[in-house]
C-alpha cells in the first residue's frame, strides 16, 4: 500500500509542476481551477500517508481522479489540439447563455478567441451570440473567420448569405450562395434563398436553373416545384408552370396556393370545370377563400347558375368586403345580379367589425388557417390573374359558347 502511495505522490507531483509550469508559461489563470483540483487530490492522499488510514473506495476514486487522471486527459487532449482554455471557456459560455447572460458569455469567447485567434469552435460560437442579439456584421466577420478555419463549414457560408440578405446587400448574398451551391449542390436552403434572391430581383430565367439543379437532389420538394411554377408564370410560360405547380400539389395537398395557381392557368387556356375544381378547393385557404368564391361566382354566372353566383358572390364579400366589393362592383359580368349581392354600405365598419368578431371568437372560423402570401406568392397570383383579364373577353365568349353547347346536350 504505501509503494503505491509513493507512486501516486511522484505522479500526482509531477503532474502538478507540469500544469503551474503550464500556467505561468501560457500566463493563463484558468488553469488555476485544475490546480486546486490537483491539490485537494494530493492531500487526500498526504492525509492518507499521515494517518496510516485507507481512504474509503469513493475517496480513492476521487484522488485518482483530481490528482491524475484529469490531469493526464487534459495533457492529450491538449497534443490533438484541444487547448483546455477552450473547453473552460466554451464551458463556461454554454452555461452563461443558458443562463441568458450574453455579456458573460462573450467575455468567455472573446478571450478564447484572442489567445487562440484559429479557435473554430470560439468563433462559431461567438457569431451565433451576435446573430442572436441582431449584430449582423460583427455576426458575419465572425462567421467568415470560422470559414477561414474549416472550409468545409457550410452552413456557416449560409449564414453569411442569410445575415447579408438581411442586409440588403443580395448581389454579395447571392455570390455567396453561388460558391456555396459549387462546393455542395444538394445544400437545400441555400437553393431556396438564391431563388428567392432572383426572383426579387426579376431574373427568372437564373432562378429558373437554380430550381431545376436544386430538384435534381430533391425532387419531391413542395416548395422547390411551387417556386419553380411561379418563376414559369412569370416567364408566361404557363404550361410548364401548369406541370410544376401539379407536383407541388401531389406532394403537399394541403397547400392551396399551387391549386389556386392551376385554376386561374385552367382559366386562361379556357378550362372552365377545371378551374371551378381548383378553386373550390382553394376555398379551403383562409388567405385565398375570398377571391376564390369571387373567381367561383363568376364561372357561375357564365354557366348560367345565378343563384350559385350570387351564394358565392356573398360569401366572398362576407369573407373580405374590403377586398371583394370593389371588384364586384368594377366587373360588369356581375350586372345581371348585382341587385340580388349583398354589399355593406361602409366597407371600413364592415371589415373593422368583422375583426371583432374573429378576436372574440378566438380563433378562425375555417379549418385549414394559413400563413399569409409573400411577396413573391401575391406577385405571380397578380400576374396570373392581369394575364386572364387581358385574355377574358376571348375566354368569357369560348366559355359561354362551350356552356350552352353543354346546357343543350344536356337538354337533347
Amino acid at each position: 500500500m504505501e509503494a503505491e502511495q509513493l507512486i501516486f505522490a511522484i505522479i500526482a507531483f509531477a503532474l502538478f509542476i507540469y500544469m503551474f509550469y503550464k500556467m505561468i508559461k501560457d500566463n493563463e489563470t484558468s488553469y488555476v481551477i485544475l490546480i486546486i483540483m490537483q491539490a485537494f487530490g494530493i492531500v487526500l492522499n498526504f492525509i492518507e500517508i499521515i494517518s496510516k488510514v485507507q481512504l474509503n473506495l469513493i475517496l480513492s476514486i476521487i484522488k485518482y481522479l483530481l490528482a491524475v487522471l484529469l490531469p493526464i486527459v487534459i495533457i492529450i487532449l491538449e497534443k490533438n489540439k484541444i487547448p483546455y482554455i477552450e473547453i473552460v471557456d466554451i464551458s463556461k459560455a454554454l452555461l452563461y447563455k443558458r443562463m441568458g447572460d450574453n455579456r458573460k458569455a462573450k467575455q468567455a469567447l472573446i478571450h478564447l478567441v484572442t489567445k487562440y485567434p484559429e479557435n473554430y469552435k470560439g468563433h462559431k460560437m461567438l457569431a451565433e451570440i451576435y446573430e442572436d442579439e441582431g449584430g449582423m456584421r460583427k455576426a458575419i466577420d465572425e462567421y467568415v473567420q470560422a470559414i477561414d478555419i474549416h472550409k468545409r463549414d457550410y452552413d456557416s457560408y449560409y449564414k453569411i448569405a442569410e445575415l447579408l440578405t438581411n442586409l440588403d446587400k443580395q448581389d454579395e448574398a447571392a455570390q455567396m450562395l453561388n460558391n456555396l451551391l459549387k462546393k455542395k449542390p444538394d445544400y437545400y436552403q441555400a437553393t431556396v434563398l438564391l431563388g428567392d434572391i432572383l426572383i426579387n430581383k426579376e431574373m427568372y430565367k437564373e432562378a429558373a436553373n437554380i430550381y431545376h439543379e436544386g430538384l435534381r437532389y430533391n425532387p419531391t420538394s413542395y416548395d422547390l416545384n411551387y417556386n419553380l411554377g411561379m418563376v414559369y408564370t412569370m416567364l408566361n410560360d404557363f404550361e410548364n408552370a401548369k406541370i410544376c405547380y401539379e407536383r407541388a400539389a401531389e406532394i403537399n395537398s394541403l397547400l392551396y396556393n399551387a391549386k389556386y395557381a392551376l385554376a386561374e392557368i385552367a382559366l386562361i387556356y379556357k378550362e372552365i370545370d377545371e378551374a371551378r375544381e381548383y378553386f373550390l378547393q382553394a376555398t379551403e385557404s383562409e388567405e385565398l377563400a375570398p377571391d376564390a368564391y369571387y373567381e367561383l361566382a363568376k364561372i357561375e354566372i357564365i354557366k348560367g347558375n345565378k343563384e350559385t353566383a350570387i351564394q358565392y358572390a356573398n360569401t366572398a364579400i362576407d369573407l373580405n368586403s374590403k377586398k371583394i366589393v370593389p371588384k364586384v362592383k368594377k366587373d360588369p359580368i356581375f350586372i345581371p345580379i348585382i341587385a340580388r349581392i349583398t354589399m355593406p354600405f361602409n366597407l371600413e365598419i364592415a371589415s373593422m367589425k368583422k375583426e371583432e368578431i374573429e378576436g372574440e371568437n378566438g380563433e378562425i372560423t375555417n379549418s385549414n388557417k394559413q400563413e399569409k402570401l409573400s411577396e413573391k406568392e401575391l406577385k405571380a397570383k397578380k400576374h396570373l390573374e392581369e394575364t386572364f383579364e387581358i385574355t377574358k373577353n376571348i375566354s368569357y365568349a369560348d366559355i359561354e359558347f362551350k356552356s350552352r353547347n353543354n346546357r343543350d346536350i344536356e337538354r337533347e
